[in-house]
């Protein structure tokens, strides 16, 4: 599963603020053993969406078969309002489809189909970006990848209290 956050602006210092700055957390979460990838960006749009995939092709540590996401026009074309525009493929469809990767889109309106990505982003709101705020994106992407770290490893009650580590280093041993 696939998402993206969008960075609460309160995380944000009055200076990054009054630039205009906007910052974006991508998240790609494996569904079996919740191992969870995270990339930052200030862009939110197709072009971030095709370089994101092509990082988490490169990080994760298994083939992946499979990508499913909402309808947000960051990943696809398929609920424009311009017919012309519906059947054609956005960037990262296309790269999807250059990579072999089966490509799925959540029914409209129903955020509970990615429930696992979008727990990890209430995750990250509740336990990261709750009363932070940084001081520019190098900062905002270090303290990031730390947490990210830091969730992979903390166990959780639907894989038995294993880590997403430990639950994929199980997965491989078999």
């Amino acid at each position: 599963q696939i998402d993206v956050k969008y960075v609460p602006k309160k995380c944000l210092s009055k200076e990054l603020q009054e630039k205009g700055e906007r910052y974006y957390q991508y998240t790609a979460i494996d569904e079996y053993s919740r191992y969870r990838y995270i990339w930052f960006t200030n862009a939110h749009d197709t072009y971030a969406s095709t370089e994101f995939i092509e990082r988490v092709v490169k990080a994760f540590p298994f083939k992946i078969k499979k990508v499913q996401t909402d309808n947000g026009f960051e990943f696809t074309n398929r609920l424009s309002w311009k017919a012309f525009e519906k059947e054609k493929k956005t960037m990262f469809e296309n790269k999807l489809e250059e990579l072999g990767i089966e490509y799925k889109c959540i029914k409209p309106h129903t955020p509970k189909q990615n429930g696992k990505v979008e727990r990890s982003h209430r995750k990250d709101q509740e336990r990261f970006y709750y009363e932070r705020v940084f001081v520019s994106f190098e900062d905002f992407k270090e303290k990031l990848r730390h947490w990210n770290r830091e969730y992979n490893n903390f166990p959780i009650k639907p894989l038995g209290w294993k880590s997403p580590n430990e639950k994929y280093k199980e997965f491989q041993a078999l």
